[in-house]
């Protein structure tokens, strides 16, 4: 099997992101054929190992050029203006979003390199990397711009996901917008977003060996109820629909919401296309609230995430799951393969 190399940042070095990669390798052994890079203050790794008592399982790298000639194992790569700060446990600093931004701008050398795969990504907490001088709302639009994609051509998606259990039904939604106002959601719906999100989410369900139609959410109640609600239905979200369709894309709708997600939590579809962020989230965050995976779809290399915040308060209390951090490792394992 080829060597992957994939990145994983420790986001916000004061939240759960150092706790939770120290528990799961704790348990899981180094991979024959992947190479991990973590990056982030070791400072914060650890003071997680010692906490947890586990042993060290990373090799130091002084510099990512010293990845050349280095086979399958976990390494640490901190970035250097990072090591003599200092990273409070359970605090939001500046210190923190200074890391966070560091991590990432490393992470997107060796993704833009060639050298890394894929990347996975621990929370951050926005406040602090812009005050960290990072003029960025969060990861997906700092790694859209940084990658050269342009925030306007990522989707955001998120799905459950069970690493050792690929085969169960899982909801699976993409979103047209992503945290507008409510009331600029409409304006936001336009065909040429839907179309490039089913793309998207098209590329997504191959990827992951799935079949059937994506589902289509209405904008309005009762999917506009033939225009008496509201005519979003049949001016833009039908239109993109047919359009994708001519591509040989399998879809379906517009659907009422109401209806949709009880039948795509069974399987019926694999993947749904909500219209604005808790259309879409709501229903997923009821049934998969610890092993949610959140993945932008778009970029040029794969990107997972827990879907959860840093947790400050959860911190080094070990009440934390780490469910979420799981599924987002297997995702971007699969998607990483399935390039």
């Amino acid at each position: 099997m080829s060597l992957k190399t994939l990145c994983m940042t420790l986001g916000d070095p004061c939240g759960l992101g150092p706790e939770l990669v120290v528990r799961h390798f704790a348990d899981e052994t180094p991979r024959a054929n992947e190479r991990l890079i973590i990056i982030g203050p070791e400072v914060a790794l650890k003071r997680e190992l010692n906490r947890y008592g586990v042993p060290q399982f990373h090799e130091k790298l002084d510099s990512l050029d010293e990845l050349q000639g280095k086979g399958a194992g976990i390494y640490l790569f901190e970035p250097p203006e990072l090591s003599r700060l200092g990273f409070p446990p359970g605090k939001a600093v500046v210190e923190g979003g200074l890391a966070a931004g560091a991590s990432l701008d490393d992470a997107v050398s060796l993704l833009n390199s060639g050298v890394a795969d894929g990347l996975v990504t621990c929370p951050l907490n926005k406040a602090m990397l812009q005050k960290a001088g990072y003029k960025f709302p969060g990861h997906t639009e700092f790694l859209a711009e940084k990658l050269g994609v342009g925030a306007d051509k990522v989707c955001m998606h998120l799905c459950g996901h069970d690493p050792h259990n690929h085969e169960s039904p899982k909801l699976r939604v993409s979103l047209v917008t992503t945290h507008p106002r409510l009331k600029d959601v409409p304006g936001l719906v336009t065909r040429q977003r839907i179309l490039h999100c089913l793309r998207l989410t098209a590329d997504f369900v191959r990827a992951m060996k799935l079949d059937g139609e994506i589902a289509v959410c209405g904008l309005n109640p009762h999917a506009g109820e033939s225009g008496r609600i509201g005519d979003e239905e049949i001016k833009t979200i039908s239109p993109a629909i047919e359009a994708a369709k001519e591509e040989g894309l399998k879809v379906a709708g517009p659907i009422p919401a109401d209806t949709l997600f009880h039948f795509a939590a069974k399987g019926d579809y694999p993947a749904v296309l909500a219209m604005y962020h808790d259309q879409g989230l709501g229903p997923l965050k009821l049934l998969h609230f610890s092993e949610a995976v959140n993945v932008t779809l778009g970029l040029p290399c794969p990107r997972t995430s827990p879907d959860h915040g840093t947790g400050y308060d959860l911190v080094g209390t070990g009440r934390a799951s780490i469910k979420s951090f799981q599924a987002a490792l297997d995702m971007a394992r699969r998607l990483v393969e399935a390039r």
